[in-house]
């Protein structure tokens, strides 16, 4: 089975629950295991949620998702000046934000982080599928 899905959105965050749910419905019927689709959905709302709060000055982002057989490969690219995901501190525990990329980093199987100074940071998310029987 394969399946690709590509959409720019408004770096606005009514566009996090219109991709999600794409992505999600896609990978539901597909019949991808619900604790797999939950892992998904989470890495893809901290990376997009990630690009509205810090990609200035970026007016829009791209989401595309690969399904390739067993692996779903996600790609979160904003326009903004990019980043260094070294610099960026882990989150305290008692911290109510700043735990995004530790939280892709826990979910993901592999996550690439790529910096383009001139042309924005992309967030690349992999993730094993495992199908309903």
């Amino acid at each position: 089975m394969e399946a690709t899905i590509a959409v720019r959105l408004p770096r606005d965050a009514a566009s996090v629950p219109l991709i999600r749910q794409t992505l999600e419905a896609t990978l539901s019927c597909l019949g991808v295991l619900p604790r797999i689709r939950e892992d998904i959905e989470l890495m893809l709302t901290e990376a997009c949620t990630n690009v509205i709060k810090h990609a200035d000055p970026a007016d829009e982002y791209t989401v595309s998702a690969s399904i390739h057989r067993d692996l779903c490969v996600i790609r979160v690219k904003d326009t903004g000046r990019g980043f260094d995901p070294r610099q960026v501190r882990p989150a305290s525990s008692d911290s109510e934000s700043g735990r995004g990329l530790q939280i892709m980093r826990a979910l993901a199987d592999n996550v690439r982080f790529i910096n383009r100074r001139e042309d924005g940071a992309l967030v690349c998310l992999e993730k094993k599928l495992a199908y309903a029987p």
